[in-house]
């Protein structure tokens, strides 16, 4: 009777980089001593990921749905409003609009939307208070707005309403268009009068948000303390809750999800499943990593998959730190240590890569490890992105990869036609 294999995916946001001249060219990967990754990378496989095609950067939740199972097919249809909208526990109502939102640092001009600061100084308290203060905004045409606090600086739109369309343009130029302002949001189609009352209504939105929090107390508060207010949001991601069904799903497998992410813990709460977060899981480097293990360990008790998301490597990306990404790197591989057995099947991976010299996501590929104390060993004896470069997993796609870690643990059957959605 074949024997199947419990498994952990640890997904290190960001976790692939390019060279940096402080390191010498290498990546801080390459620089950082972790003796954990090196022993399950040189006990097992190796190899370069693609979230989706080579070259192509993504976002945290397209590189994160593939590692959760969804096929490309769903992937590329799920907008990240909606994601966002559930980690935070709207997942209720099927016909709301979402929009995934930064609180923003915005002056107003006689014609425009200054953006000063795309984060608000990456705001963490006061956000209940400013969201609380918006309450429910009545926009006309039958459309009630309403803000929700998610991560730090992140925050949730949700629009209620008759004949809402989410074919409409971002309000966010994004970081490398930052100077041209807030956009104005436009529809797609000028002929669709559903997104043309939808964008109207959201540019009102605007306004108001603007106008209300301008003068808000924790607003003159951070400006006392000569931090940026988060008087404005920046939106982007419009979309309703989907009904998607994942692979794992489909295999009939227990799976659990545990991070301090709300895209993260809001896509693990669409597919149905289990999470596990606590006050001192966060998405940041502060994060209890040791506690974060104990609690895999305890979840794959009655789990089969086991999905442990790390965010701190990805926000060191973003703000340009290599030597703290390096560091945080050791932390965890200090504390993954526990997770290490001869009946575990660990795989290693991330949702994209993230440069830390601009801060950027790119299309560069993951290095990622799977470790089966029963499995093929290829001959890497490190984790880098150089190392994995000849590793024995060659260079596939999150499908791939994901389909490969399942395999190891003897989860899947020999392919029927049925199941091409998973891995086209």
């Amino acid at each position: 009777m074949l024997t199947t294999q419990k498994g952990v995916m640890i997904i290190l946001d960001g976790l692939g980089d390019r060279g940096i001249p402080a390191f010498g060219g290498k990546t801080p990967l390459e620089v950082a001593d972790t003796p954990n990754m090196d022993g399950l990378a040189s006990a097992g496989q190796c190899g370069l990921v693609d979230p989706l095609f080579p070259g192509m950067p993504v976002g945290t939740h397209t590189g994160i749905c593939l590692l959760f199972g969804l096929s490309k097919q769903h992937t590329m249809k799920l907008a990240r409003g909606p994601i966002e909208a559930s980690g935070v526990g709207l997942n209720d109502n099927d016909q709301a609009l979402y929009f995934r939102c930064n609180f923003a640092t915005l002056k107003k001009r006689k014609d425009r939307y200054d953006i000063l600061d795309r984060r608000a100084g990456r705001i963490n308290t006061g956000t209940e208070s400013l969201t609380a203060a918006i309450g429910q905004v009545d926009l006309g045409d039958g459309i009630i707005a309403s803000l929700h606090p998610a991560t730090q600086h992140r925050v949730v739109l949700q629009m209620e309403g008759c004949g809402l369309s989410h074919d409409i343009s971002n309000t966010d130029p994004g970081n490398q268009f930052k100077t041209k302002g807030l956009l104005t949001c436009l529809p797609n189609d000028p002929s669709d009068s559903a997104a043309v009352m939808t964008a109207s209504a959201v540019n009102r939105l605007m306004e108001i948000i603007y106008e209300k929090l301008s003068e808000h107390p924790v607003n003159r508060q951070r400006i006392d303390n000569n931090l940026p207010p988060a008087n404005g949001i920046i939106c982007r991601g419009p979309g309703t809750l989907p009904k998607v069904k994942p692979l794992l799903n489909q295999l009939k497998l227990k799976t659990a999800v545990i991070s301090g992410e709300s895209t993260v813990l809001g896509l693990g709460r669409l597919l149905g499943y289990d999470l596990f977060t606590h006050d001192r899981f966060t998405a940041d480097h502060n994060t209890d990593l040791h506690a974060k293990v104990k609690t895999t360990i305890s979840a794959l008790d009655d789990h089969d998959m086991v999905y442990l998301h790390i965010k701190a490597t990805d926000i060191y990306s973003h703000d340009l730190n290599p030597t703290g990404k390096r560091e945080m790197l050791l932390k965890i591989d200090d504390a993954i240590a526990p997770l290490i057995n001869d009946s575990l099947v660990i795989a290693i991976t991330a949702d994209h890569c993230t440069d830390t010299n601009t801060g950027r996501h790119t299309g560069d590929p993951i290095p990622s490890l799977i470790y089966n104390p029963r499995g093929r060993v290829d001959g890497c004896l490190e984790f880098s992105e150089l190392a994995c470069n000849t590793g024995g997993l060659g260079r596939i796609n999150s499908s791939g990869f994901l389909l490969s870690m399942l395999d190891q643990m003897n989860q899947l059957e020999n392919f029927r036609p049925k199941d091409s959605i998973f891995i086209l």
